[in-house]
């Protein structure tokens, strides 16, 4: 079974970069999920599905998979590109574009 090693990304609902710093080390799903067809429940057999383990940096991620003889892939983390502003700047004289309020 082939695990993923990963920095996980900044979620939709904070504005900040906490839980995005550490490294994570999962195992892909061997065979898709079911749907229970009477109460609707998705289910699996995988029991490696629910194995989600974090480390401090990619090193140790990757020595630690070395370590117990797991198969990985390596997905490098994609910096943010963030531009600096200042709220200010959204009422300067000489901005482009109108302001309406």
């Amino acid at each position: 079974m082939v695990a993923r090693i990963y920095q996980p990304s900044k979620t939709a609902m904070q504005s900040g970069d906490a839980k995005t710093r550490h490294w994570v080390l999962e195992f892909e799903p061997d065979a898709p999920r079911e749907t229970d067809p009477l109460m609707g429940w998705t289910s699996s057999g995988d029991m490696k599905q629910q194995i989600v383990l974090s480390f401090p940096t990619k090193d140790d991620a990757i020595a630690y998979a070395h370590r117990n003889g797991i198969p990985y892939r390596l997905f490098d983390a994609h910096p943010r590109a963030r531009s600096k502003k200042a709220y200010a700047d959204n009422f300067k004289f000489g901005r482009i574009g109108s302001w309406t309020h």
